[in-house]
Formats: structure tokens, C-alpha cells, sequence
């Protein structure tokens, strides 16, 4: 079995003993929950899309480092390996931010939410893969109809608005990006813990989120502070902490399905 599908599909065993699927569900629930609100405060933001993805990450990142430095704080500083682990999971992260939260403007929040979370279809493909293993035939059918699903709501967001369409597209890709990065934190939390993986890669974030917005031309410095603090710690310090808690802890489908949750909150 590929070594970073082992790190999100098998949990470690002391972890499996000292939390339940149960707390990792909950956890689970709790995270996507505290995702979804995260575009209301993107729209409400007086910055470029882009650059409130910049503040998002920035903003949470002191708190993070308090937080890896109370529970982990025997990984706070990370290896040269994990650095650029770290490094690559930070880019792709800022390409997953930038590319959703300019397509949140190009679309309707439903869709940004539901097209954003194509991870749902994403990361069991991407495991399916790289353990060389089959999916069972209502695993097929139901990713089949995930994908039918995602064709069918394009089509009709098209047919409301062209416009939408390029917001849809923004968003799938955000998907893809953003499995991606899962993968490398599901490896990477096993070597730093849970906490030091999210705040260093939240730090590592920022500045490709800088130079994205930068190149776009926005507004970088807000004047009301208030929906850059909620989005940082809704979306970055609840939402991704959860999410980054419970990797390794639930099965990669019920991960992915229990993302549904956002756009059904939106």
C-alpha cells in the first residue's frame, strides 16, 4: 500500500484506542459545519477574494502555534524533510484558497460549496489508486453518481448564468488542490502531530496567498477587521484544525462524505 494512503486510511493504533470514531466523527461534523459559514465572511469582506484567503491564514497562524505549542509541543520545530513537506502543502493550500474564494464571487454559495468539496469524489478515486484496489460495486455506483451528480448541477448552473460556469470551474479545481493537500497532511501529521502540521503549513500558506492576490490586482488591506477575524476562525482554526484532527481517524469515504455537510449548510 502506498505510504501516504496508509497515513489517512489506517489510523495510528494509539490513536485509534485513545479516540473513537465516534469523537472523530463528531469532530468531523463540527469542522465542515464551521467550513460552511466560512464564504459568508469571504462575501462580507472588504478585500479582494484572494486576499482574504491571505488574512485567513495569517490571522490564525499565531493562535496555531500557541495551540501546537500547548498539545504538541515535542514537534513544534520540524525536520528539513517536513519543512519542505510543509512548504508544498502550504502552496497548494494558497492554490486551493485563491482558486475557491475567487470562484465564490462567480458562482452561488451552494455550488461553491458542493463544486469546492469535489474532494467528496476526489479522495476515495485517489486511494482506490494508489492501493491498487477496487472499489465495491455501491462504492462504484455511488461515486458514478457523485459524478453524474457534479455534471448535472454544472449543466443547470450554466443554463441559470454562463457566468456561474467559470465560479463552477474554480471551484472543481479548488477540489483538486485540496485533496492533494490532505494527502500530504494526512502524512505529514503522523511524524508532527496534528496542531504543528496545520500551523506551520497555515504560515506557509500566506505568502503565495500575498503574491496571488498582489498579481490580481486586489485590495490587501481591509478596512473592517471583523469578517477577515470570523473567516480565520471559523474556516482556519475550527474548521481546519477539525478536519486535520480526524484524518487517520474515520474512513477516507466517510471523510469524504461527511464534507457533504457544506453545501447543505450554504
Amino acid at each position: 500500500m502506498n505510504e501516504q494512503a496508509q497515513d489517512i486510511i489506517a489510523p495510528p493504533k494509539a490513536a485509534h484506542a485513545q479516540a473513537p470514531l465516534a469523537y472523530g466523527l463528531t469532530a468531523l461534523v463540527i469542522g465542515n459545519i464551521a467550513l460552511a459559514v466560512g464564504p459568508w465572511f469571504v462575501r462580507m469582506a472588504d478585500t479582494g477574494p484572494v486576499a482574504s484567503g491571505f488574512w485567513r491564514v495569517l490571522l490564525a497562524a499565531p493562535l496555531l502555534f500557541v495551540l501546537a505549542k500547548r498539545f504538541d509541543a515535542g514537534g513544534l520545530m520540524p525536520t528539513k524533510r517536513l519543512s519542505w513537506l510543509f512548504v508544498i502543502a502550504g502552496c497548494l493550500f494558497a492554490a486551493d484558497l485563491a482558486a475557491w474564494h475567487f470562484g465564490i464571487f462567480q458562482t452561488t454559495l451552494a455550488n461553491a460549496n458542493l463544486l469546492g468539496n469535489s474532494t467528496v469524489f476526489l479522495l476515495p478515486l485517489w486511494v482506490f489508486a494508489s492501493t491498487r484496489t477496487l472499489p465495491s460495486r455501491m462504492q462504484g455506483v455511488a461515486l458514478a453518481l457523485a459524478g453524474l451528480g457534479a455534471a448535472l448541477l454544472m449543466g443547470r448552473s450554466f443554463e441559470l448564468s454562463p457566468e456561474n460556469f467559470g465560479g463552477d470551474l474554480l471551484c472543481i479545481l479548488a477540489g483538486a488542490f485540496y485533496t492533494a493537500y490532505l494527502v500530504l497532511m494526512g502524512h505529514a501529521r503522523g511524524d508532527a502531530g496534528p496542531w504543528p502540521t496545520l500551523a506551520w503549513v497555515t504560515l506557509a500558506t500566506a505568502p503565495p496567498m500575498l503574491v496571488f492576490s498582489l498579481m490580481l490586482g486586489e485590495q490587501v488591506w481591509p478596512r473592517d477587521w471583523t469578517p477577515l477575524l470570523l473567516v480565520a476562525l471559523s474556516s482556519q482554526i475550527i474548521g481546519q484544525g477539525l478536519m486535520i484532527y480526524t484524518i487517520g481517524r474515520v474512513s477516507p469515504i466517510l471523510f469524504a462524505l461527511v464534507l457533504l455537510i457544506q453545501p447543505i449548510i450554504a
